[in-house]
């Protein structure tokens, strides 16, 4: 019983002695070792000055510059520091009023009398240089510098998206961000922010009791340098963009080019727009304020915002279903008295064939290969033809996101059987009750991007990379998977050859031709004229083109919608064929169709 007591003294006494071991070591550690933690215990007389990096640069496909950046300060104050100093020149040379002043002060007192913030936001450099002759007369006051955007040319404001100070909500969800930091917003900036960010370095410096500083704290030891943002190589063609933009200058629309090999984004087009140098510096907020205000919608993307009726433009896709699900062939005639049913059409010649039901846009054509595709008693009901036709409309990309970079990009519409039951009854529709479908009106929406797509999409005889904005990140990190995989469509490429050729006749034919203003000497263009119906009240209807150049090789597919504009052939079309031969040859050799479109103001009035 002794023997048993005096083990258990001794295995409790070698515990308390390994215990002090491991405290004695690790207070060594904490003490001698590891400057980490000195640096910790010694808080309360260290500044950590950030040093902000510059973010990435951002270029055309050609590496044409598009977005820089330019210095830029932030006034920084200790307010226990601050004594005897003579405000009014302090003003003069910041050019703020005396009641800022002292309100800034105030709000600096607020946060901390000894800790540091930012008293002014973004000094220019010319107002820096100014009040850097001065500062030794200010103690309290210190630069943080900081750099801002700056834009080689005011245009493609919607593809670049803008730069701005985290929010809180950004502050508590990713811990990378703190109170001051900026971030990217909208397009390629928000998209690409991880990148474009970099990393911030920190300079440690010693301080007084005062807060003034002594000198760098551990010689430097500890300070990390600034990593400036990786570069970004966008697919946008700059000199493109920016034709593009001078077109729809006073006019209300969108057009989209695409590069149909690759799913590149070479122009997006977004009019009215803005130029992204109003959303840089201390002016950024009112300049937002007023541009959200503004009824054009400046901000507003059409691109892939704007859900539109495609109109005659969708024509093609019924014709490639009626193909694939063998109601038609191209040989298939149907006659015309100026309409089908309740749909009128426009007068030309009858009966058309397939290809030229698409060359002279006749709407009695596309109703009954609508109604052939509902009809099929290879399906038990209109609803089962219905959702295979669907199918074939997910396949292109309608009523979905596409998957280009940008967040705010929108679905459009291709109703499920669910919504027409809700407004029909179940089994209470048929083909006729959506007869309008057949040539891109009634419910279905899409989006300007997503009509370039389908475009593209012909342009390749049956498939589709995802649209995207960017071509290279860096040096050496990989494009997202998403942006290299081909999208095949489930429709034979022998049937797009027909499609294709109503196309090229639509262009290039001769009588009943509805797209003869398109054309280009030595390049053959194929396209699609279509007036869609505007929904908002008494306006005109919306002037829409879809095309791709040349046929056997494309290298360019583009939609273009000048909103309340009239048919597809009187200033869409001239807006396509403009930018297809501005891409393809680089000159515009049709200056009557150019100074017209330039001198068409759309806006004036409204």
């Amino acid at each position: 019983m002794k023997d048993s007591f005096i083990n258990r003294k001794y295995i409790i006494m070698a515990f308390v002695v390994i215990a002090a071991l491991i405290l004695l070591v690790r207070l060594f550690v904490i003490q001698v070792v590891k400057d980490t933690y000195r640096l910790s215990a010694d808080n309360n007389v260290l500044r950590y000055v950030t040093q902000y990096p510059a973010r990435g640069l951002i270029y055309d496909r050609n590496k044409n510059l598009m977005v820089t950046n330019q210095a830029a300060y932030d006034l920084m104050v200790v307010p226990a520091q601050v004594n005897n100093i003579d405000t009014a020149e302090f003003c003069n040379l910041l050019e703020i009023s005396v009641s800022s002043f002292r309100d800034r002060m105030d709000a600096a007192i607020n946060y901390s009398r000894r800790a540091p913030s930012v008293f002014l936001k973004q000094i220019s450099a010319e107002s820096y240089a100014r009040f850097q002759e001065k500062l030794f007369s200010y103690p309290g006051f210190y630069v943080q510098p900081r750099t801002l955007r700056k834009y080689t040319k005011p245009i493609a404001g919607h593809i670049l998206g803008y730069v701005s100070e985290v929010d809180e909500s950004v502050v508590r969800k990713d811990p990378y961000y703190k109170a001051g930091d900026y971030i990217g917003k909208l397009g390629i900036e928000e998209a690409y922010e991880k990148y474009l960010r970099g990393r911030r370095g920190v300079t440690i410096y010693l301080v007084d009791v005062y807060s003034r500083i002594k000198g760098s704290y551990a010689d430097g030891r500890l300070d990390t340098v600034a990593v400036q943002g990786e570069d970004i190589i966008s697919t946008i063609d700059m000199d493109l963009q920016e034709y593009g933009e001078l077109l729809m200058r006073n006019k209300s629309g969108s057009i989209v080019a695409l590069e149909p090999l690759t799913g590149e984004v070479l122009a997006l087009v977004s009019s009215p727009n803005y130029d992204p140098g109003l959303l840089v510096g201390r002016i950024r907020s009112e300049n937002y304020s007023k541009l959200s205000a503004d009824t054009a919608l400046p901000l507003f993307n059409r691109a892939i915002q704007a859900k539109y009726p495609p109109g005659s433009t969708f024509k093609p896709i019924n014709g490639l279903i009626g193909l694939q699900e063998n109601v038609i062939e191209p040989s298939t005639l149907f006659g015309c008295n100026h309409g089908y049913m309740f749909i009128g059409c426009h007068s030309h010649s009858s009966p058309l064939d397939l290809i030229h039901g698409i060359s002279n846009s006749c709407n009695a054509y596309f109703c009954q290969v609508f109604r052939r595709i509902m009809e099929n008693p290879e399906y038990p009901s209109v609803e089962a033809a219905y959702v295979k036709w669907k199918e074939y409309l997910d396949q292109f990309g309608f009523g979905q996101r596409l998957g280009i970079e940008f967040t705010n990009e929108l679905t459009g519409l291709v109703p499920s059987p669910e919504y027409f039951d809700r407004y029909h009854g179940k089994n209470g529709w048929k083909a006729l009750t959506i007869i309008s479908m057949a040539i891109g009106q009634g419910e279905i929406e899409t989006t300007p991007l997503q009509m370039a797509n389908m475009t593209a999409a012909i342009a390749n005889r049956g498939y589709f990379y995802t649209p995207h904005v960017v071509k290279a990140i860096g040096t050496d990190i990989k494009p997202d998977e998403k942006y290299i995989t081909k999208r095949t469509i489930s429709i034979d490429s022998a049937n797009f050859e027909f499609i294709v050729q109503g196309m090229e006749e639509a262009v290039n034919g001769s009588a009943g031709a509805t797209a003869r203003i398109a054309a280009i000497k030595d390049i053959i263009v194929c396209g699609k004229t279509g007036t869609a119906q505007n929904p908002h009240g008494n306006r005109k209807d919306h002037s829409v083109f879809i095309a791709f150049a040349p046929k056997d090789d494309p290298k360019i597919a583009i939609a273009v919608y000048v909103e309340n504009a009239g048919f597809g052939a009187t200033y869409a079309a001239p807006v396509a064929s403009l930018m297809i031969e501005k891409y393809l040859t680089g000159e515009v050799t049709n200056k009557y169709s150019e100074q017209r479109i330039l001198d068409l103001n759309l806006i004036a009035g409204d």
